[in-house]
């Protein structure tokens, strides 16, 4: 007879899967979609929601209010073993609905059927204009004490942890677009500060399109699908978007920066962030200094190839979102030191000559550094996607004492629009007691009522002033860390509609980054123009764009107009005299490479004590072995992560050749165009395949035994970035140390000097 225990019964299924896993020798690939495996025969038994996978987490278990509850996090989750109502009564079916007789109509009684059917009709909100498609991520703060002689913010004193939820999105696509277009990034990052909400509402660029918040609808329309055939999607390769930027040029810096790798992250961990404003911090003292917000990834700033780019937009459109939860589930926790530009508080507001409320300006990191503040750790993935991920909501306004806007126009109108779009997004102004979004600190507002309001609040007199609760809440004095808005002084001046002098250069900082680029970054950025540019249909956009470019380099537009096959024009400015900055490029340095992924090509004749070997050395640094075989299910006792037909080389950061596998079973044209002539190949063609697409795409390649046999057919035998060896140790070693490179540059000479 089965058991009836509920407790019992997920308690066996817990120590079924723990057992499982102690049984590996290795740790376990990333990517099991539950936290226990499934049984072949579907359950019977009731019992008690699965606990949830150890890489999750939650918000923490608060009121609307701010105090903690004590609840466990599994509280908010589904509750007991049976399936019921919204109400809690318990159901005996929900696979057919009431109906008179087996064949009759249904009946309009049907209470169960009309609360499933309504609730599914209204589970979508809006989605977000911009930044719809994202992925989240909870994680922790550690604050170093190296800003406390510049802010009294208490979250940034020495030692402080703070719980943080982080949201990272593209701009421009719907929710369904794929994650690896060309586009910018948002980095937007909530601090659930003791004083109050802190949002770092960051990009993975440091400047933007457009200096006015009054010109952002503009920019977003020019850059969406074109309104009439609603394409193209997520992309900014057609006539609208570069008939506005080519018009208001003031958007050429940001235009240069999406049309370099920045534009195509390899991840959202190797992904710098900026507050692109300039922020105003007040210390103990109150004593002013103006910054800029800096985001460092530990495993340093890498990006994609435009062909894997295009490829993993079929393949795999969720590679982003599933790179960062891989990570996480994998140990590989993505980590980043938040840091900041410092400058004086003068009167200018200006650096170097440089006007820091211009949105579009930069301040280079040789004349500023950026002094580390604290390290962020992304450690737990969400439990539930909707309820923490779509339902954040972020405002440049979330400000806690010691940290204060400037009057950045861009920041100005920010500061109006994201409480606005909140109230249509999430159906009213409770959004801040939805849990993802609830404080940490106290809460006691005032604000009453409206649309989902979760609070309930006590009192009859929520004014001020007040006798009939006491007179609380209280207003806070000096001693008690109010947030004090800085008492800057405001010109006095005209009320006109302009922008200041400084705002009029729209091309040097442009300049600034194209000279910053390696060559081999600089063949990227041409080839994005010309691309892009080149998917536009009127001839007239494509010519005032290399206008665009001719004031920025000569060398930049000749080499794109060659491309459009357009003369190239002559600037109609003076070229601007820049120092480059090398801190922009993403070349020439080394960096970890923790959470990467390494293809081993297998057979089954394979020496599976090297394999066995080999894959934990890729684990114990702290990278994922995939292995790639011609059929699925095992080889020996090692499992089979991707077969011939499945994998991509868009999937692995770098290839190891265990083998020189022979056409597989289904390598037929019929079957899998990868196959190609499959007839006449001693190598199964989709491992030449793949080897072809890592060469072409700079990646490190290794093989040993009958693996270098595929180079050799391949014809990458010798070439930079290509190693072979007599054992699978040594060649790995060879292999991990050319991957702290991110890519093999050498392969590919640049045609710039």
């Amino acid at each position: 007879m089965e058991s009836r225990n509920p407790a019992k019964a997920v308690k066996d299924v817990v120590e079924s899967a723990a057992e499982k896993v102690t049984e590996a020798l290795t740790p376990q690939v990333p990517g099991a979609p539950g936290s226990a495996p499934p049984s072949l025969a579907e359950p019977t038994t009731p019992h008690d929601p699965l606990p949830p996978k150890p890489e999750q987490g939650t918000p923490q278990t608060r009121t609307p209010t701010g105090a903690k509850t004590g609840t466990p996090a599994k509280a908010k989750g589904q509750q007991g073993a049976f399936l019921t109502t919204a109400q809690g009564a318990r159901l005996r079916d929900t696979d057919h609905s009431l109906k008179a007789g087996p064949r009759g109509p249904v009946l309009l009684q049907d209470h169960h059927l009309r609360e499933k059917i309504t609730h599914f009709d209204h589970e979508r909100i809006p989605e977000r204009v911009v930044h719809a498609r994202g992925a989240g991520a909870h994680g922790i703060f550690t604050a170093y004490g190296t800003a406390e002689n510049v802010t009294r913010a208490g979250f940034l004193r020495k030692g402080r942890e703070t719980e943080v939820f982080v949201r990272f999105s593209t701009v421009l696509g719907s929710r369904g677009s794929a994650d690896t277009v060309r586009d910018t990034r948002g980095f937007a990052t909530k601090f659930y500060t003791d004083e109050g909400t802190f949002d770092l509402v960051a990009n993975n660029m440091p400047v933007f399109f457009i200096q006015d918040a009054i010109k952002f609808p503009d920019i977003i329309h020019a850059a969406k699908p074109h309104p009439d055939r609603e394409i193209p999607q997520a992309q900014s390769a057609h006539d609208t978007f570069w008939d506005f930027v080519s018009l208001h040029t003031e958007a050429q810096h940001h235009t240069m920066w999406n049309m370099s790798d920045r534009g195509i992250p390899r991840s959202y961990r190797t992904m710098e962030g900026f507050g692109v404003h300039t922020f105003r911090l007040v210390n103990a003292a109150g004593e002013t200094a103006l910054v800029k917000f800096h985001w460092k990834p530990k495993l340093g700033v890498h990006s994609l190839v435009w062909e894997e780019a295009q490829l993993l937009n079929g393949i795999d459109p969720d590679f982003h979102r599933r790179d960062l939860y891989d990570a996480i589930e994998a140990g590989a926790f993505p980590e980043w030191e938040l840091g900041i530009q410092v400058f004086p508080d003068t009167p200018e507001e200006t650096f170097a000559g440089i006007d820091l409320l211009d949105p579009t300006k930069i301040v280079p990191e040789e004349l500023a550094p950026v002094q580390p503040i604290g390290k962020l750790v992304l450690n737990r993935t969400p439990t539930n996607f909707f309820a923490e991920t779509e339902q954040v909501a972020f405002h440049v306004g979330h400000l806690p004492p010691g940290i204060d806007v400037t009057n950045d126009p861009l920041l100005q109108g920010r500061l109006f629009s994201y409480v606005d779009t909140q109230l249509t997004r999430l159906a009213g102004p409770n959004f801040p007691q939805i849990p993802i979004n609830r404080p940490h600190a106290a809460v006691n507002d005032m604000l009453r009522d409206g649309f989902h309001q979760q609070a309930i609040h006590a009192g009859v007199a929520p004014y001020r002033p007040n006798s009939l609760d006491g007179g609380n809440p209280f207003p806070a004095g000096v001693d008690d860390h109010p947030f004090i808005d800085v008492p800057v002084q405001v010109a006095q001046a005209p009320k006109i509609r302009q922008s200041p002098a400084s705002f009029d250069d729209h091309f040097s900082q442009a300049r600034l980054f194209w000279l910053s680029m390696s060559p081999v970054e600089q063949e990227h950025i041409i080839r994005a123009y010309t691309f892009e540019l080149g998917k536009c249909y009127h001839q007239a956009i494509k010519e005032r764009q290399l206008q665009c470019l001719a004031n920025i380099d000569p060398v930049l537009c000749a080499q794109v107009a060659t491309g459009l096959g357009l003369p190239a024009p002559k600037p109609t400015i003076p070229l601007a005299e820049v120092e480059p900055s090398p801190a922009l490029s993403q070349v020439g340095r080394q960096w970890p490479v923790d959470g990467r992924t390494v293809g081993i090509v297998v057979t089954d004749d394979s020496d599976l004590d090297t394999i066995h070997h080999v894959r934990r050395a890729v684990f114990a640094a702290d990278m994922v072995p995939l292995l790639i075989a011609g059929h699925g299910g095992m080889i020996g006792d090692l499992p089979v992560q991707r077969t011939f037909a499945t994998g991509r080389s868009v999937e692995f950061d770098a290839l190891l050749l265990a083998a020189a596998p022979p056409p597989a079973p289904d390598a037929l044209p019929a079957r899998d165009a990868k196959a190609g002539a499959a007839n006449s190949a001693t190598i199964d063609p989709r491992v030449l395949l793949l080897v072809e697409e890592v060469w072409r795409h700079a990646k490190a390649i290794g093989a040993w035994g009958t693996g270098v046999t595929v180079l050799d057919q391949a014809g990458a035998t010798g070439s930079p970035g290509v190693v072979t060896g007599d054992s699978g140790d040594d060649v790995f070693d060879s292999l991990r140390q050319l991957m702290t490179q991110h890519r093999v540059w050498e392969r590919f000479p640049a045609s710039l000097s």
